[in-house]
């Protein structure tokens, strides 16, 4: 068994984001990888209006979920539901979609479709440059209020502008229609509020929730890992 980590919006370097989850699990004997996302200027292109967008982060996705026959669990944060909707679709060796404070669309829904119509006030919006990212000063607060002062530190280090066009762009398969899938929402999480998150957790097969803010794999490690190693 193996896990594939898929981070969210706005940041890079996911290894980072889920290096104390991950360090749990290889001491338990379970491998894992959190590939790099284009639309984040993960890949060497930098984001923006003409930029990688979802398409290159479902294919970066896709082909990390490829590079193993064994048997994967693909835990998907925030925006990587977006991805990991269509990314693990038709790869038999997916058993299962852990989704956390995330998304799962039907095909042809979006990002914005999960929204209320107006830009969330933590982030900073530049439809010129066509990129998006958190605001720095609000980063502690709104997503990392549970974490301890060194992660909350590093944080912001590990920030980034991403493509917006990610956004609207639509998904052309649903894996968790297939794959047996897992909601965990994060019931203190200030970024994606809990009321919402139970929302999207109805088309998932099972819903558990974590006393946890926007990074649990940051903040609750070893909750992370026992439920990952239950799946």
């Amino acid at each position: 068994m193996r896990m594939v980590f898929v981070h969210g919006a706005c940041v890079r370097d996911g290894s980072w984001w889920w290096h104390r989850t991950a360090e749990l699990l290889q001491e338990r004997g379970v491998p894992s990888v959190a590939p790099a996302l284009p639309s984040c200027g993960e890949a060497g292109l930098p984001a923006g209006t003409g930029g990688p967008g979802l398409p290159e982060d479902v294919a970066a996705v896709r082909q990390a979920l490829l590079d193993a026959d064994e048997p994967t669990v693909v835990v998907a944060h925030s925006y990587g539901g977006i991805i990991t909707a269509e990314a693990a679709a038709g790869i038999g060796s997916v058993r299962h979609l852990l989704l956390v404070s995330s998304y799962l669309p039907e095909v042809g829904q979006s990002l914005s479709d999960f929204g209320d119509g107006s830009p969330a006030p933590f982030l900073d919006i530049d439809p010129g440059a066509g990129t998006f990212e958190v605001r720095p000063e609000l980063a502690v607060d709104t997503f990392l209020q549970d974490c301890d002062p060194v992660v909350q530190a590093r944080a912001a280090h590990h920030l980034a502008r991403q493509s917006l066009q990610v956004t609207g762009q639509p998904v052309g398969a649903a894996a968790w229609q297939q794959v047996p899938s897992t909601y965990l929402v994060c019931a203190q999480d200030r970024g994606t509020p809990p009321h919402r998150q139970r929302e999207f957790a109805r088309r998932a097969a099972g819903v558990v929730e974590l006393d946890a803010g926007h990074h649990p794999f940051l903040s609750q490690p070893a909750a992370v890992r026992d439920l990952l190693l239950s799946l």
